[in-house]
């Protein structure tokens, strides 16, 4: 089956008419419980992101928190308004009874793969994304979620690698005690803490250990602990292991941003900084990766 023809076998839908009121454009990277497509609308011409949710593997994720009132992506997406959260605009659902979210369309880069490519956009610009980063995850804890999936996979920079943008809100929950409790294994795994591998309670800080691995990371262009499998079974090392060191890695970091960056990703959630907003203020005064 084509793209065409798949884009228009999912949208056969009388509560939105997806075909009528859009042209694909491409069918862009998708995760791990969507597809997304670029698209073009009709009657404005704009260019649009168009996220379709993958119905069996949200159903299973819903499974979860049986019993409690999780908000759908599409309703905390909708929340959120900051320069560096991706805007959404509108969602629902097809007669399938797939959720869509339509969004902003950025047209850059994705991290992860700038971080592969060892992109030069990136060099002299790390220290600026990563405030952007903890604006963003700020601002999202403050509207009283924890992400739960920060990594590099979940930012789009722009081309000229200045600025970014916070994409994705597929395993969001409210910050609150009833989500809070131990056993909800999901995330990215080599991002995950080691208090969701090990099902014990989570908070926002388990959001500061993702954003100190993504943070590591965009500086060293390798993950603190070796590359593991493609289940939360690689967050293990997380706890059974000391991460690297990002001064061996990056010899001529900054010294505040090395040690703020280490903070984050303790083992013991009481040993990281108590929130985003405390850790910008480690690194206020910091303009450079390089140590003055």
């Amino acid at each position: 089956m084509n793209i065409l023809d798949k884009f228009k076998s999912l949208f056969k839908s009388k509560h939105l008419d997806i075909a009528s009121r859009f042209t694909i454009e491409r069918e862009a990277v998708s995760g791990t419980m969507s597809e997304f497509f670029v698209v073009r609308e009709h009657s404005t011409g704009k260019m649009l992101g168009l996220k379709i949710l993958d119905l069996e593997k949200q159903d299973f994720f819903e499974s979860r928190f049986e019993g409690r009132t999780r908000p759908k992506e599409g309703e905390i997406s909708c929340q959120m308004h900051h320069p560096n959260v991706v805007e959404t605009f509108e969602h629902g659902y097809l007669a399938t009874g797939q959720q869509y979210i339509v969004m902003e369309y950025i047209d850059g880069l994705g991290l992860a793969a700038m971080i592969l490519d060892n992109d030069p956009k990136l060099v002299g610009n790390q220290v600026d994304l990563i405030n952007q980063m903890a604006d963003a995850l700020e601002y999202v804890h403050k509207q009283e979620f924890i992400h739960r999936d920060i990594c590099p996979r979940n930012f789009i920079v722009s081309k000229d690698g200045k600025m970014l943008k916070l994409i994705d809100f597929g395993l969001t929950l409210p910050a609150t005690p009833e989500f809070m409790v131990p056993g909800n294994r999901t995330g990215t795994p080599n991002y995950m803490a080691p208090e969701i591998v090990r099902r014990r309670a989570t908070d926002q800080r388990t959001d500061l250990f993702s954003f100190g691995v993504t943070a590591f990371r965009l500086c060293a262009y390798e993950l603190p602990w070796p590359v593991g499998e493609g289940t939360g079974l690689a967050a293990l090392n997380h706890d059974s292991m000391p991460p690297k060191d990002i001064f061996e890695l990056c010899p001529g970091i900054n010294e505040t941003l090395g040690k703020a960056i280490m903070s984050c990703i303790e083992q013991d959630p009481n040993n990281r900084p108590d929130s985003v907003t405390a850790f910008k203020n480690l690194i206020r005064d910091v303009k450079s990766i390089d140590q003055a």
